[in-house]
């Protein structure tokens, strides 16, 4: 395979899938397309296995057995919750793959899933470093190589569009890297703006970015807003626990309607002129033994600090954690969890999540249930891709397709502009009477900053080939990614899942539509012509089968 424009400092690598990322839909991905026998690279911007969101946490897992009344409960959980976006077809699909996969890792895996006092095993939940452990030994008996430390920046195409690979910069080795594929599989998790959420500065939307320069749509944008409760002298993101909590004024009164679900909007209208402080003071002794065994790290800043939380009052805050606990993502067009590009699949928190959450997702369940089945589709999916090349692959010309912040416009600019960016956009996006207080007036004159901090980094900001580049692309992505979530917040005249506008609360019926975003500098957005299948459809459609 030839590739344009190769700096001869450059390192070169081919296979035959490209998974990029490193978390649990990235591990997955990898290790379900070695299965389907192709030769997989695994690029990570960490190390695989430590970095992003669940190696450092534990979570729960959307692991329903198959029994028809449980499955039923299931998938109706959550469908008011998201607005009844969600797709019933999708997550029957999920149900049966997660209940394979967690089952797999358990057998094959070795995973030590607890007792259940009746001579089985609890599989509902996983802890992050462990199970990101094992998924790596996986990884390596499986045959992929894996590229540690080395964050991907730009996608490669062919002369007809099709993506064949992708370039980035080794940190270890103080090179750029090109890696020829004939599929690549995009599970670099979701954008959580760099607020400091846990586990999530690697997660700044780098595939989103570089799947809408090669042409990919998105889904679900809008939902994009979720913030988390985390101690204000930590970034542990926990938010389970806070359903035992009780909230209060600085003055020691309570705070009426606050809540770590249905109440959080009240919290954050509460921490624009206080501080809002919080005890976990309705758990009993056993609920506080559990929580302990369970969720260890979520403990250690409060020991640090002395404080006990069931007894004593501590200050919160809610840092955003974006499409990460949000729904929205890289619009998926095949059971395979394909895009509209050829040879580009996508997993886990880059892809929209909508198809099973609609527009609220709440802790990690469902988002580890959509790691496991939508990383093990996309896997198969561009092994199957790869395998049909054959001969092609190696005679293919490809170019490389990055443009902001490694192919300005216009005149480059100074270095170190990305810190720049990145303050900016966060200015936009952080705030909570912007982003989670929805209102049209305050919406848009976010949009307009956003379009601005856009148009100066599109024609200056530049990162050379080293650690420079990825710095400037991920800045690039945070702008995209917050001019994409407010033109659809914009887009979207209503309230619907977490997506709430005081200037519109109430839900339209004839806006059970998910919304389409594209573009970059242009940025257009469409209803989805295909419509979300429900309770009702899903019965007929099962009646008929």
């Amino acid at each position: 395979m030839t590739v344009t424009g190769l700096s001869p400092h450059t390192h070169e690598l081919s296979a035959g899938v490209l998974v990029v990322g490193g978390g649990p839909a990235a591990a997955w991905a990898a290790y379900k397309a070695a299965q389907a026998g192709a030769d997989v690279v695994l690029a990570d911007k960490g190390y695989c296995g430590t970095s992003g969101a669940t190696a450092a946490a534990g979570t729960g897992v959307w692991y329903v057995p198959p029994h028809p009344a449980e499955r039923e409960k299931a998938m109706a959980g959550r469908e008011a919750l998201g607005g009844y976006l969600a797709d019933r077809n999708w997550m029957a699909r999920v149900l049966d793959q997660t209940y394979e996969g967690v089952n797999e890792l358990a057998d094959t895996g070795r995973y030590p899933f607890p007792p259940d006092g009746a001579g089985g095993q609890l599989r509902r939940g996983v802890q992050g470093p462990e199970y990101m452990r094992r998924m790596r030994i996986l990884l390596r008996r499986a045959g992929v190589r894996i590229l540690d430390h080395s964050p991907v920046v730009e996608l490669l195409v062919d002369a007809d569009g099709a993506v064949a690979g992708a370039a980035g910069y080794q940190r270890r080795h103080d090179r750029p890297y090109r890696v020829s594929a004939g599929a690549v599989v995009l599970a670099t998790g979701g954008c959580a703006f760099l607020s400091r959420a846990l586990g999530c500065d690697v997660n700044t939307g780098d595939g989103a970015l570089m799947a809408a320069e090669a042409g990919a749509e998105l889904s679900g944008m809008e939902f994009s807003n979720a913030y988390a409760l985390a101690p204000e002298f930590s970034s542990v993101t926990k938010t389970a626990y806070y359903s035992f909590a009780t909230f209060y004024h600085e003055d020691g009164t309570v705070l009426e309607g606050a809540g770590s679900q249905k109440g959080r909007s009240v919290i954050a209208r509460t921490l624009l002129t206080e501080k809002v402080y919080c005890k976990i003071d309705r758990a009993d002794a056993d609920a506080q033994r559990a929580m302990r065994l369970a969720q260890a790290n979520f403990f250690l800043p409060f020991d640090r600090m002395g404080i006990d939380p069931f007894t004593q009052l501590f200050p919160v805050t809610l840092l955003l954690e974006g499409t990460v606990r949000g729904t929205g993502g890289i619009r998926i067009t095949g059971d395979d969890c394909a895009t509209s590009v050829p040879g580009l699949y996508v997993a886990g928190d880059a892809a929209t999540r909508e198809l099973i959450c609609g527009g609220f997702t709440g802790g990690g369940s469902h988002n580890a249930a959509w790691a496991i089945s939508s990383g093990t589709w996309a896997g198969r999916g561009a092994a199957r891709h790869a395998a049909s090349l054959g001969p092609l692959t190696a005679r293919r010309r490809v170019s490389a397709l990055g443009g902001a912040g490694l192919r300005p416009t216009g005149k480059p600019g100074r270095p170190g502009a990305a810190r720049e960016v990145v303050a900016a956009v966060q200015a936009e996006v952080l705030p909570y009477e912007k982003n989670l207080l929805r209102h049209g007036d305050r919406l848009a004159p976010a949009l307009a900053g956003l379009h601005s901090t856009w148009s100066g980094l599109r024609a200056s900001l530049y990162g050379g080939d080293g650690a420079e580049a990825v710095a400037a692309r991920q800045a690039a992505a945070l702008a995209a990614h917050g001019r994409w979530m407010y033109t659809a917040a914009l887009a979207r005249q209503e309230t619907r899942g977490m997506h709430k506008r005081e200037d519109r609360p109430g839900a339209d019926p004839s806006s059970r539509r998910r919304l389409l975003v594209s573009g970059l500098d242009e940025i257009q957005v469409r209803p989805d012509p295909v419509a979300p299948v429900g309770p009702q459809e899903y019965a007929g459609l099962r009646a008929a089968s």
